[in-house]
């Protein structure tokens, strides 16, 4: 019998794989988590090293190029 594939009373292959276990995260994501709070921090560092980016490839700071709209 081929693996990830089921066979009938006859042992003829389905053409349908085999379904995985149901998994089911215990732990809720939602709301003042940790998770949110680590989640919340990695964007902030992406954010911050984004700005540093756009000032050095800019050559001009955050400030100037908010006052120049």
């Amino acid at each position: 019998m081929a693996t990830g594939y089921t066979s009938n009373e006859f042992g003829q292959l389905n053409t349908f794989a085999v379904e995985p276990e149901v998994y089911v995260d215990a732990e809720n994501t939602a709301g003042w988590t940790a998770y949110a709070e680590k989640l919340n921090g990695r964007l902030a560092m992406i954010g911050f090293v984004a700005l540093i980016a756009t000032e050095i490839i800019g050559g001009d700071t955050l400030i100037n190029l908010l006052f120049q709209l």
